[in-house]
């Protein structure tokens, strides 16, 4: 590999670096925005934000293996900043970074869905018996009506 080449392949892995670090910042923001909605009661805007984190999510995976299929074989990207472009160690640290960061981000909103799921499935039983108990309150016609329980005496 001539000097032009390996000159080329670093400023590539650079560039990948760098477009990187940026679409984890990026998704930050995104995993952010979701847990400002999931601790709000506007959940209309959380389903176009999913398919926006996915797209970047998908973004960032392909960056990741770039870089990686920039390394030469064996070596990991630390090391290969130290020995090639120490100047950029930080923006790799900056990735790992944001990379935790955005991890502990969608587990407490992973977490923060199954709450809402089940303060959902709870106040959907309650309408429900709710529902169930006030229809035998009066028939159309005004009339009382007692609920039933769906049997007839003396069926078994």
């Amino acid at each position: 590999m001539n000097q032009t080449s390996t000159t080329s392949g670093s400023n590539d892995l650079l560039s990948t670096l760098n477009d990187e670090r940026d679409s984890l910042r990026a998704f930050v923001t995104l995993l952010e925005q979701e847990q400002t909605l999931l601790l709000g009661t506007d959940t209309d805007s959380l389903l176009p934000l999913a398919d926006i984190k996915t797209r970047e999510s998908d973004r960032i995976l392909a960056l990741a293996r770039l870089r990686r299929a920039a390394l030469p074989s064996g070596m990991n990207t630390e090391n290969w900043l130290k020995q090639r472009a120490p100047e950029s160690l930080s923006a790799w640290h900056e990735v790992q970074k944001l990379a935790d960061h955005a991890q502990r981000l969608n587990h407490t909103n992973g977490e923060l869905i199954q709450i809402k799921m089940r303060y959902n499935q709870q106040a959907l039983v309650v309408l429900v018996g709710a529902t169930q108990h006030a229809a035998g309150l009066y028939g159309p016609d005004g009339h009382a009506n007692l609920p039933t329980s769906g049997r007839t005496l003396g069926s078994g």
